[in-house]
Protein backbone atom coordinates (compact mmCIF):
# COMPACT_ATOMS: atom_id res chain seq x y z
CA UNK A 1 0.00 0.00 0.00
CA UNK A 2 1.43 3.28 -1.23
CA UNK A 3 1.84 5.84 1.97
CA UNK A 4 1.10 8.60 -0.73
CA UNK A 5 -2.61 7.56 -0.79
CA UNK A 6 -2.89 8.53 2.88
CA UNK A 7 -1.74 12.08 2.18
CA UNK A 8 -4.27 12.24 -0.84
CA UNK A 9 -7.12 14.14 -0.35
CA UNK A 10 -9.62 12.14 -2.87
CA UNK A 11 -11.91 14.07 -4.80
CA UNK A 12 -15.48 14.34 -3.64
CA UNK A 13 -18.67 15.56 -5.99
CA UNK A 14 -22.53 15.89 -5.00
CA UNK A 15 -22.63 12.27 -4.35
CA UNK A 16 -21.98 12.53 -0.57
CA UNK A 17 -24.37 15.15 -0.07
CA UNK A 18 -27.15 12.27 -1.49
CA UNK A 19 -25.60 10.19 1.31
CA UNK A 20 -25.83 12.57 3.57
CA UNK A 21 -29.36 13.36 3.37
CA UNK A 22 -30.49 9.58 2.84
CA UNK A 23 -29.09 9.41 6.59
CA UNK A 24 -30.97 12.26 7.86
CA UNK A 25 -34.24 11.21 5.71
CA UNK A 26 -33.87 8.05 8.10
CA UNK A 27 -32.91 10.28 10.96
CA UNK A 28 -36.25 12.34 10.71
CA UNK A 29 -38.07 8.64 10.97
CA UNK A 30 -36.39 7.67 14.25
CA UNK A 31 -35.85 11.15 15.72
CA UNK A 32 -37.66 10.22 19.05
CA UNK A 33 -35.24 7.32 19.61
CA UNK A 34 -32.11 9.19 18.73
CA UNK A 35 -33.18 11.87 20.89
CA UNK A 36 -33.11 9.44 24.06
CA UNK A 37 -29.52 8.45 23.24
CA UNK A 38 -28.43 12.08 21.95
CA UNK A 39 -30.02 14.53 23.76
CA UNK A 40 -31.39 12.69 27.23
CA UNK A 41 -28.42 10.88 28.78
CA UNK A 42 -26.49 13.78 28.35
CA UNK A 43 -28.97 15.81 30.39
CA UNK A 44 -29.27 13.06 32.97
CA UNK A 45 -25.09 13.57 33.33
CA UNK A 46 -25.96 17.53 33.35
CA UNK A 47 -27.99 17.11 36.29
CA UNK A 48 -26.26 14.32 37.88
CA UNK A 49 -22.60 15.52 37.69
CA UNK A 50 -23.40 19.78 37.25
CA UNK A 51 -26.13 20.09 39.99
CA UNK A 52 -25.74 17.15 41.94
CA UNK A 53 -21.86 16.83 42.25
CA UNK A 54 -21.38 20.78 41.81
CA UNK A 55 -23.53 21.35 44.96
CA UNK A 56 -20.08 20.03 47.14
CA UNK A 57 -17.61 21.65 45.03
CA UNK A 58 -17.33 25.14 45.71
CA UNK A 59 -14.54 26.63 43.29
CA UNK A 60 -13.11 25.66 39.87
CA UNK A 61 -10.70 28.16 38.96
CA UNK A 62 -12.91 30.88 39.48
CA UNK A 63 -16.16 29.00 37.92
CA UNK A 64 -19.22 27.25 39.45
CA UNK A 65 -17.99 22.97 39.21
CA UNK A 66 -20.82 23.08 36.81
CA UNK A 67 -19.42 26.12 34.73
CA UNK A 68 -16.16 24.33 34.68
CA UNK A 69 -18.33 20.72 33.64
CA UNK A 70 -20.53 22.24 30.88
CA UNK A 71 -18.11 22.80 28.02
CA UNK A 72 -16.78 19.05 28.72
CA UNK A 73 -20.06 17.91 28.38
CA UNK A 74 -20.62 19.51 24.84
CA UNK A 75 -17.72 18.00 23.95
CA UNK A 76 -18.10 14.28 24.76
CA UNK A 77 -21.16 14.14 23.72
CA UNK A 78 -19.50 15.48 20.54
CA UNK A 79 -17.10 12.83 20.69
CA UNK A 80 -19.74 9.93 21.82
CA UNK A 81 -22.54 10.22 19.27
CA UNK A 82 -19.88 10.96 15.96
CA UNK A 83 -17.66 7.70 17.28
CA UNK A 84 -20.81 5.52 17.65
CA UNK A 85 -22.12 6.73 14.69
CA UNK A 86 -19.00 6.07 13.29
CA UNK A 87 -18.91 2.35 14.54
CA UNK A 88 -22.24 0.63 15.14
CA UNK A 89 -23.96 2.26 12.52
CA UNK A 90 -21.61 2.28 9.87
CA UNK A 91 -20.64 -1.46 10.01
CA UNK A 92 -23.99 -2.37 9.97
CA UNK A 93 -24.27 -0.49 6.50
CA UNK A 94 -21.17 -2.27 5.51
CA UNK A 95 -21.64 -5.73 6.66
CA UNK A 96 -25.57 -6.65 7.30
CA UNK A 97 -27.59 -4.25 5.76
CA UNK A 98 -25.26 -4.09 2.29
CA UNK A 99 -26.67 -0.73 2.08
CA UNK A 100 -23.25 0.70 0.56
CA UNK A 101 -22.98 -2.16 -1.98
CA UNK A 102 -26.49 -0.90 -3.03
CA UNK A 103 -25.62 2.48 -2.94
CA UNK A 104 -22.90 1.76 -5.42
CA UNK A 105 -24.95 0.45 -7.85
CA UNK A 106 -25.37 4.11 -8.85
CA UNK A 107 -23.36 6.78 -9.63
CA UNK A 108 -22.37 7.59 -6.36
CA UNK A 109 -18.64 6.28 -5.56
CA UNK A 110 -16.67 5.04 -2.58
CA UNK A 111 -15.29 8.45 -1.80
CA UNK A 112 -18.53 9.83 -1.80
CA UNK A 113 -20.13 7.04 0.24
CA UNK A 114 -17.46 8.06 3.17
CA UNK A 115 -17.34 11.68 3.18
CA UNK A 116 -21.61 11.77 3.15
CA UNK A 117 -21.11 9.25 6.06
CA UNK A 118 -18.63 11.49 8.02
CA UNK A 119 -20.43 14.41 7.52
CA UNK A 120 -23.36 12.82 8.49
CA UNK A 121 -22.03 11.73 11.78
CA UNK A 122 -20.26 15.03 12.31
CA UNK A 123 -23.84 16.31 11.70
CA UNK A 124 -25.59 13.50 14.49
CA UNK A 125 -23.00 14.90 16.94
CA UNK A 126 -23.93 18.56 16.71
CA UNK A 127 -27.56 17.38 16.99
CA UNK A 128 -26.92 16.08 20.38
CA UNK A 129 -24.71 19.20 21.34
CA UNK A 130 -27.46 21.48 20.75
CA UNK A 131 -30.05 19.83 22.22
CA UNK A 132 -27.91 19.68 25.74
CA UNK A 133 -27.52 23.34 24.69
CA UNK A 134 -30.57 24.08 24.61
CA UNK A 135 -31.74 22.75 27.90
CA UNK A 136 -28.35 24.35 29.54
CA UNK A 137 -29.91 27.74 27.69
CA UNK A 138 -33.32 26.96 29.90
CA UNK A 139 -30.98 27.08 33.03
CA UNK A 140 -29.05 30.04 32.08
CA UNK A 141 -25.80 28.29 32.29
CA UNK A 142 -24.59 29.89 28.87
CA UNK A 143 -24.31 32.44 27.06
CA UNK A 144 -25.97 32.44 23.96
CA UNK A 145 -23.13 34.61 21.78
CA UNK A 146 -20.23 32.53 22.67
CA UNK A 147 -21.88 28.86 22.13
CA UNK A 148 -21.94 30.29 18.62
CA UNK A 149 -18.40 30.32 18.55
CA UNK A 150 -17.81 26.91 19.94
CA UNK A 151 -20.26 25.38 17.37
CA UNK A 152 -17.50 25.12 14.83
CA UNK A 153 -14.59 23.56 17.19
CA UNK A 154 -17.56 21.17 18.08
CA UNK A 155 -18.53 20.20 14.52
CA UNK A 156 -14.54 19.46 13.82
CA UNK A 157 -14.81 17.24 17.15
CA UNK A 158 -17.42 15.15 15.70
CA UNK A 159 -15.66 14.88 12.45
CA UNK A 160 -12.64 13.84 13.98
CA UNK A 161 -14.30 11.40 15.78
CA UNK A 162 -16.76 9.99 12.55
CA UNK A 163 -13.24 9.40 11.04
CA UNK A 164 -11.93 7.38 13.89
CA UNK A 165 -15.17 5.38 14.04
CA UNK A 166 -15.07 4.79 10.31
CA UNK A 167 -11.14 3.50 10.42
CA UNK A 168 -12.22 1.02 13.39
CA UNK A 169 -15.65 -0.21 11.00
CA UNK A 170 -12.69 -0.75 8.39
CA UNK A 171 -10.75 -3.38 10.62
CA UNK A 172 -14.00 -4.73 12.46
CA UNK A 173 -14.50 -8.64 12.03
CA UNK A 174 -17.86 -7.63 14.21
CA UNK A 175 -19.53 -5.55 16.67
CA UNK A 176 -17.68 -6.97 19.34
CA UNK A 177 -14.42 -5.47 17.55
CA UNK A 178 -15.64 -2.16 19.01
CA UNK A 179 -15.48 -2.84 22.56
CA UNK A 180 -11.54 -2.77 22.74
CA UNK A 181 -12.07 1.02 21.36
CA UNK A 182 -14.68 1.77 23.83
CA UNK A 183 -12.58 0.56 26.38
CA UNK A 184 -9.53 1.28 25.70
CA UNK A 185 -10.25 4.18 24.54
CA UNK A 186 -13.59 6.35 24.60
CA UNK A 187 -14.05 5.82 27.87
CA UNK A 188 -10.37 6.54 29.12
CA UNK A 189 -10.55 9.66 27.15
CA UNK A 190 -14.27 10.57 28.23
CA UNK A 191 -12.45 10.18 32.17
CA UNK A 192 -9.12 11.80 31.78
CA UNK A 193 -9.21 14.88 29.29
CA UNK A 194 -10.34 17.80 31.68
CA UNK A 195 -13.69 16.84 31.43
CA UNK A 196 -14.44 16.31 35.15
CA UNK A 197 -11.73 17.49 37.13
CA UNK A 198 -8.28 19.74 35.70
CA UNK A 199 -5.70 17.89 34.19
CA UNK A 200 -2.94 19.49 36.96
CA UNK A 201 -4.93 16.97 39.11
CA UNK A 202 -3.35 14.02 36.98
CA UNK A 203 0.08 12.47 37.97
CA UNK A 204 2.81 14.05 35.39
CA UNK A 205 2.74 10.92 33.44
CA UNK A 206 -0.92 10.74 33.00
CA UNK A 207 -1.25 14.37 32.54
CA UNK A 208 1.77 14.45 29.11
CA UNK A 209 -0.52 11.04 28.25
CA UNK A 210 -4.06 13.32 28.09
CA UNK A 211 -2.62 15.91 26.15
CA UNK A 212 -2.74 13.17 23.58
CA UNK A 213 -5.99 12.43 23.53
CA UNK A 214 -8.14 14.90 20.50
CA UNK A 215 -10.69 14.86 23.59
CA UNK A 216 -8.14 16.39 26.16
CA UNK A 217 -8.19 19.24 23.07
CA UNK A 218 -11.56 20.12 21.95
CA UNK A 219 -12.51 20.35 25.88
CA UNK A 220 -9.54 23.02 26.32
CA UNK A 221 -10.86 24.98 23.45
CA UNK A 222 -14.60 24.42 23.99
CA UNK A 223 -14.54 25.73 27.69
CA UNK A 224 -11.93 28.52 26.78
CA UNK A 225 -14.18 29.82 24.55
CA UNK A 226 -17.05 29.84 26.77
CA UNK A 227 -15.81 31.14 29.58
CA UNK A 228 -12.31 33.21 28.49
CA UNK A 229 -12.77 34.06 24.87
CA UNK A 230 -10.27 33.69 21.80
CA UNK A 231 -6.78 33.09 22.94
CA UNK A 232 -3.44 31.38 21.59
CA UNK A 233 -4.07 28.16 23.25
CA UNK A 234 -7.55 27.93 21.56
CA UNK A 235 -5.74 28.49 18.06
CA UNK A 236 -3.46 25.25 19.26
CA UNK A 237 -5.74 23.43 20.22
CA UNK A 238 -8.06 24.05 17.04
CA UNK A 239 -4.97 23.50 15.27
CA UNK A 240 -4.51 20.05 16.55
CA UNK A 241 -7.31 18.84 16.24
CA UNK A 242 -7.57 19.75 12.04
CA UNK A 243 -4.48 18.29 11.83
CA UNK A 244 -5.74 15.18 13.30
CA UNK A 245 -8.93 15.05 10.90
CA UNK A 246 -7.41 15.35 8.21
CA UNK A 247 -5.09 12.44 8.81
CA UNK A 248 -7.83 10.25 10.15
CA UNK A 249 -10.24 11.36 7.17
CA UNK A 250 -7.56 10.23 4.65
CA UNK A 251 -7.28 6.90 6.38
CA UNK A 252 -10.67 5.92 6.65
CA UNK A 253 -11.27 7.04 2.71
CA UNK A 254 -8.49 4.63 1.81
CA UNK A 255 -9.13 1.97 3.96
CA UNK A 256 -12.93 1.80 3.04
CA UNK A 257 -12.47 2.43 -0.36
CA UNK A 258 -9.92 -0.61 -0.13
CA UNK A 259 -13.50 -2.48 1.89
CA UNK A 260 -15.93 -1.50 -0.83
CA UNK A 261 -13.44 -2.31 -4.08
CA UNK A 262 -12.60 -5.86 -2.84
Amino acid sequence: MKFKEYLTMPKVNSGAFQVWSRNFLYFKKTWLVSFFWIVLEPVIYLGAMGFGLGAFVNNMGGMSYIEFFFPALLATTAMLVAFFEGTYANYSKLTHQKTYATIMLTRVGPEEIVAGELLWAATKGVFGVLGVTLVAMFFGLIDTYRIIFALPVLFLLSGLFSCIGMILTSYARNYDSFIYATSGLIVPMSLLSGTYFPLEQLPTVLRYIAYLFPLTHGVAAVRAILHQGFGVWVFVHILILILATWICMNISFVRIRKKLLK
